[in-house]
C-alpha cells in the first residue's frame, strides 16, 4: 500500500493555485529562486487545466463543468490575458489554448463563456487588444480576440467601443507581423457580422471613415494596400449599400481614389480600381461626383485605355471597358 499516493487535484484547487502563484511571479529579483518556482507553478496549473479540457482521451464534463465554474467565479480569464508578458513561452500558448477552448465551449444553444463576457465582463475583451502594445504577447492575445470576435456579441461590444478606434495605432505603430495581425482582427471585427456591422457604420459613418482614411492614406505600403481593399469589400457588401451610397456620394473620396490610381505602385492602383468603380457605375451620381467625372474626362479615358492590359483577367477587362463607356457617355 503506498501512503504516499496524492489525492488528484480537483478544478478549483488548479484554478486557486494558478491564481496565487501569479502575483508570485514578481516576489524577489529577476532570475531568483521564488520565482523560477512561481513560474513552474504556474505552468504545471496551466497544464493540468489544459489536460482537463482537452482529455486524455475522453474529455470528462463533470471537471470540465467545475472548471469552467471556477474560471468565472475566480476572473480568472481576465487575469490570464492581463498577466500573460508574465508567463514563459510555453505557459503562453497553454493560455491561448485553454482560453479558445473555454470560449467554444456550448451546453446546447448556449456559449457559457460568451455569457460571461457579455455580462460585464467587458475588459477581457480590452485586455485582448491592449496586448498589441507588448510585441511579446501580441499574436499569443491576437488569437485570443480572433476567437473572441467569432461571437456577434463579443465583435459588438468591440466595435462599439472607444477601445476600437485604438486598431489604427496598432496597426501603424508596431512591427510588420503585430501590424498583419492587428489589421486582420480590424477586418474580422469588420466583414464577419454583416448586418450588425452595416448597422454600425450607418450610425458612425463620419467617425469610423475619419479613422479608416488615415489608414487608406498610410506611408506603409501595406497598411495602405490591405485597407484599400478592405475598403473595396466593405463599399461592395450589399449589406453596406446604404454606407456605400454615402461614400460615394462625397467629393473627397473620389478624388483619393483618383490619385491612388496614380500611385506608382501598381498593386495600389488595382486596389483603387475597385473603388473607383463604383463611383463610376453609379447609375444617380450627385452633380458634384459627375462634374469632377466629367471635368477629367479625357484624363481618365486615355489613362483607362492603357492601365494593366497586361492583367490577364477577363472580368477585370470587362468592368475596365465597362467604366470607359461610362466615361465616354458623361
Amino acid at each position: 500500500m503506498n501512503f504516499f499516493k496524492t489525492k488528484p487535484r480537483t478544478p478549483p484547487d488548479l484554478v486557486r493555485g494558478l491564481r496565487d502563484a501569479i502575483p508570485k511571479l514578481d516576489a524577489g529579483p529577476p532570475g531568483s529562486e521564488s520565482r523560477r518556482k512561481a513560474s513552474e507553478e504556474v505552468a504545471r496549473n496551466l497544464q493540468a487545466i489544459k489536460a482537463i479540457l482537452y482529455g486524455d482521451g475522453e474529455p470528462v464534463p463533470e471537471l470540465i463543468a467545475q472548471l469552467a465554474q471556477e474560471t468565472y467565479s475566480t476572473d480568472l480569464l481576465l487575469s490570464l490575458v492581463q498577466n500573460i508578458a508574465r508567463f514563459d513561452f510555453e505557459s503562453r500558448k497553454d493560455v491561448v489554448q485553454i482560453f479558445n477552448n473555454l470560449l467554444r465551449r456550448q451546453i446546447g444553444a448556449r456559449l457559457p463563456t460568451v455569457e460571461y463576457i457579455c455580462a460585464r465582463h467587458e475588459e477581457v475583451i480590452f485586455a485582448a487588444l491592449a496586448g498589441y502594445a507588448n510585441e511579446e504577447i501580441a499574436l499569443n492575445t491576437g488569437m485570443i480576440l480572433r476567437e473572441m470576435l467569432r461571437h456577434e456579441q463579443l465583435a459588438k461590444i468591440l466595435l462599439h467601443s472607444e477601445q476600437f478606434y485604438t486598431f489604427p495605432h496598432h496597426i501603424e505603430a508596431t512591427s510588420f507581423g503585430v501590424s498583419c495581425d492587428a489589421f486582420a482582427n480590424l477586418k474580422e471585427t469588420l466583414t464577419r457580422h454583416k448586418s450588425m456591422v452595416a448597422d454600425y457604420l450607418d450610425k458612425n459613418y463620419d467617425r469610423f471613415f475619419a479613422s479608416f482614411t488615415t489608414l487608406i492614406l498610410s506611408n506603409n505600403y501595406v497598411t495602405k494596400r490591405q485597407s484599400l481593399k478592405l475598403l473595396g469589400e466593405i463599399l461592395l457588401d450589399r449589406a453596406n449599400f446604404n454606407v456605400m451610397t454615402r461614400y460615394i456620394a462625397q467629393e473627397a473620396n473620389l478624388k483619393m481614389m483618383m490619385n491612388m490610381l496614380r500611385s506608382k505602385s501598381k498593386n495600389i492602383q488595382f486596389e483603387a480600381f475597385h473603388v473607383f468603380k463604383v463611383f463610376v457605375a453609379n447609375p444617380k451620381k450627385p452633380p458634384q461626383i459627375e462634374v469632377i467625372l466629367r471635368r477629367n474626362k479625357e484624363k481618365l479615358l486615355t489613362f483607362l485605355k492603357d492601365f494593366h492590359n497586361d492583367k490577364e483577367d477577363e472580368q477585370f477587362s470587362d468592368e475596365k471597358q465597362f467604366l470607359i463607356v461610362q466615361i465616354q457617355n458623361l
